[in-house]
């Protein structure tokens, strides 16, 4: 109890970074009240607005700007209401949607827009009670009807305003996660021009229900709104339904912030409805969008994968091919020093017999070691290796492929394109020559087709009536896809040919890079009406 003795030390800091928060705000609401009906309450959206944009810490000035802004409303009004209803009916509200959103924290985490629209449902309900409740506890109980009516109004009044600066201020503060094109500013420009036109049209909304022609501009008024949740998703939504609900409460006829409108009442309940509608659409719209990119960006990674893993591979090969040059080349020096020696000797027979025999198997040697990797292609390109390497030598043992026929510039195609349709189409011809007969032809043709580049591949046989076997469809379908797939390619095995066409992908440097190339008057509320809310 040494604290009852000595006392209890208490420390406040105040931040001018609050004080200015607290003004700011207390501005806001009542330029926002300035501009409110009870039935189209924008105070209510400053509140939660607010509590949403700034960080707990800063809750306490936000209180302080609250507590200001009640006071110049409603010291004024001491005489007429008394001190009991000024002090009671301002205290509470902020506490409450303060209480609202922290128990709204975590599902705001995980679903942002179905949190908002929560929140707007439990502090337009909450204020609301809050607000008649006490004035019917301190004044004389008014009818079950009217407490019904004017609980309704109220509600949908705070709701409305939250549902307009809410999600606006989540928009604000999710800035860095959406990316803002020109063509999305300008869609939004365009869409909140057309309700701009549109409800100045159609408004100020008329007495009489009945008026079609504004009642039917008021049915076209959601429209861009619709067309703009469709194309942005939820940020869209919340832009076109602050727009719509906006437009349609500034129009409402009035002459003091305690008037009542029927028409756009019931017109504010249906536009309620809609925005909430609206606002779940374009949430959903956002979730699949974001679904199908990161769907594209794997995609892309995977494909990315496939060829670096190709290109590894072949870098491996390309080494293993290197090195035996290199030994190729040791035999053929030490077999040229041998037939030397024996020149020397005098045994010229032997040694032009040895010369002939190694200078037959070198060149074999070498043709299989260009048909492990194609040395060629990157010096020369594709086509070159196609018809000087071993795999055209290794075609013409099989007296099988005829001339290939090719068009086109390999050499404005990536050394890992041109590596692929390599190897494709050297598969392609191995698969038709064991599982087919007859004489086989290949073609490649090199170009661009819109803003794609790539190269078209065929195997085919040389006869036309000739059907490709299931069997070697299979085959070929299950060898070639994964190396095709990997460069956005298709194949096609149909008829008597197999076809195959390979993509460059989109940021690969060509050929050109490598070696070839926010108070009403005092006299708005009779004496049995409550005074108007905040």
């Amino acid at each position: 109890m040494q604290w009852w003795k000595d006392g209890l030390l208490v420390r406040i800091r105040v931040s001018p970074e609050g004080l200015a928060l607290a003004f700011v705000y207390a501005l806001a609401c009542w330029g926002a009240r300035k501009l409110s009906m009870d039935q189209f309450f924008l105070p209510a959206g400053v509140r939660v607005a607010a509590l949403l944009l700034c960080p707990p810490r800063l809750w306490p000035y936000l209180l302080i700007g609250e507590y200001a802004y009640f006071a110049h409303l409603r010291i004024p009004l001491l005489g007429k209401y008394g001190l009991t209803w000024v002090i009671l009916a301002s205290v509470f509200l902020m506490p409450a949607v303060m209480l609202i959103i922290r128990l709204h924290r975590k599902l705001l985490a995980r679903t942002t827009i179905v949190g908002v629209i929560s929140i707007a449902a439990c502090a337009a309900m909450v204020i609301s009670l809050l607000n008649l409740g006490i004035s019917y506890l301190i004044w004389e109980p008014l009818r079950e009807e009217t407490f019904l009516t004017n609980l309704l109004r109220y509600a949908l009044g705070d709701f409305t305003g939250i549902l307009i600066l809410a999600p606006l201020a989540l928009l604000w503060i999710r800035r860095a996660e959406e990316q803002w094109t020109a063509r999305s500013v300008a869609t939004t420009v365009g869409a909140v021009g057309a309700m701009l036109v549109i409800g100045l049209q159609a408004t100020p909304v008329p007495t009489s229900i009945l008026a079609e022609g504004s009642l039917q501009l008021l049915l076209i008024l959601p429209i861009p709104a619709i067309a703009l949740t469709c194309l942005l998703g939820w940020r869209g939504a919340a832009i076109g339904v602050a727009a719509v609900n906006m437009i349609l409460g500034l129009s409402t006829p009035s002459d003091h912030p305690a008037s009542f409108d029927q028409a756009t009442f019931a017109t504010q309940q249906a536009m309620a409805i809609a925005s909430v509608a609206l606002l779940l659409l374009g949430a959903r719209i956002t979730h699949f969008q974001s679904q199908h990119r990161l769907r594209e960006e794997d995609g892309r990674a995977a494909l990315q994968l496939a060829r670096n893993s190709h290109l590894a591979s072949e870098m491996d090969l390309r080494e293993r091919a290197a090195h035996l040059r290199q030994l190729g080349d040791g035999m053929d020096l030490s077999l040229n020093e041998m037939v030397n020696w024996l020149h020397a000797q005098g045994h010229h027979a032997v040694a032009d017999s040895l010369r002939h025999t190694s200078e037959v198997h070198s060149r074999l040697f070498r043709a299989q070691a260009s048909m492990i990797y194609p040395a060629a292609l990157e010096r020369l390109g594709l086509y070159v290796a196609l018809q000087a390497g071993g795999v055209r030598e290794a075609w013409g043992n099989t007296h099988r492929v005829n001339q290939p026929w090719l068009m086109g510039d390999p050499c404005a195609l990536s050394p890992g394109l041109q590596l692929a349709a390599y190897r494709s189409i050297v598969e392609a011809i191995s698969i038709l020559l064991g599982n087919e007969s007859g004489q086989l032809t290949v073609r490649a043709r090199c170009g661009r087709l819109g803003t794609q580049q790539g190269i078209l591949l065929v195997a085919a046989t040389l006869n036309p009536r000739q059907r490709l076997s299931q069997a070697t469809m299979a085959m070929a379908t299950d060898q070639l896809t994964g190396r095709v797939l990997a460069y956005r390619g298709t194949i096609q095995c149909r008829g008597n040919r197999v076809r195959m066409f390979l993509i460059e992908a989109v940021g690969t440097p060509h050929a050109e890079s490598r070696p070839v190339r926010e108070a009403h008057q005092d006299n708005t509320l009779g004496p049995i009406v409550p005074p108007s809310r905040t």
